[in-house]
């Protein structure tokens, strides 16, 4: 048996439609979890879960907008109805709304509160009662922009770092409670996705260096080319194993610890 074995353990990740959320949840369904996988888009979630159920694994999709108190509510009645309680949790769901500070409109400052910040408080908030008694695991999705500064990304930035510290906080809140619950976060670099082409894709006017000759959209290959050692631009994959990682009894003594995973970009 593997020692990054999840089988019999009940996992739920956000924004698995696309992406990390997408590569995580088929990693730890690898690994022998039963998924519960939830975005925005129930499309793309109800894909996600295809792919897992055609590959022999288990999984069940929601609509789930995470901002939204009463849908965590909905969600997790339906994981402790469904699986009796929770093991893992993978706060991924996120949007990043680039702009110089003195173009940000307050709306975008708050739509990235409301799902990278709020959206971790209150999943991990619902979380916890459904963990209690279990070898929990609470895995929220951060950034190197949450260790340091990116320009154009001031509000990315704050939600990113603000996901770090409230980590932490939940960390030591567990443990000073004898809580056999666990809570780290992951900090990927510059991964190969599609918020390169979506909300990022919007800093093109103002970053042209960064674009792809004729197109308007941030080509992630010259950021890393720029940004990363070696200039190796990351998978979504590469998030997936960490995550595994610290879902897994191979990370039992890991909490509040923050897993960088950007090939060296925050080394220097």
């Amino acid at each position: 048996m593997s020692i990054t074995d999840c089988s019999g353990k009940i996992a739920l990740v956000t924004g698995a439609g696309t992406g990390i959320g997408r590569a995580a949840a088929i990693a730890l369904a690898h690994a022998g979890a039963h998924l519960f996988v939830t975005d925005i888009n129930l499309a793309t979630a109800s894909e996600t879960a295809q792919l897992i159920t055609a590959a022999g694994g288990r999984a069940v999709a929601h609509q789930q907008d995470v901002s939204d108190e009463n849908r965590w509510a909905d969600i997790f009645a339906a994981v402790e109805a469904e699986a009796g309680g929770l093991d893992i949790l993978v706060n991924n769901a996120g949007i990043a709304i680039g702009s110089p500070i003195t173009e940000m409109r307050l709306e975008d400052w708050r739509q990235q509160i409301a799902v990278n910040l709020d959206g971790v408080f209150l999943g991990t908030r619902g979380a916890i009662p459904l963990m209690r008694g279990r070898q929990g695991s609470i895995i929220n999705i951060s950034s190197v922009a949450g260790l340091v500064g990116a320009r154009g990304l001031s509000g990315y930035c704050a939600t990113k770092g603000g996901v770090r510290l409230f980590t932490k906080a939940v960390a030591l809140e567990m443990a000073d409670a004898g809580e056999t619950i666990r809570v780290n976060s992951i900090h990927p670099g510059i991964i190969d996705t599609a918020i390169w082409d979506k909300e990022i894709g919007g800093m093109a006017g103002s970053m042209p260096q960064l674009a792809a000759a004729g197109i308007n959209k941030i080509d992630a290959a010259i950021v890393a080319a720029g940004m990363v050692p070696g200039g190796k631009l990351g998978t979504a994959e590469d998030i997936a194993n960490a995550v595994v990682f610290l879902a897994s009894d191979a990370s039992k003594y890991m909490t509040g610890a923050e897993l960088v995973v950007d090939h060296g970009v925050t080394a220097g």
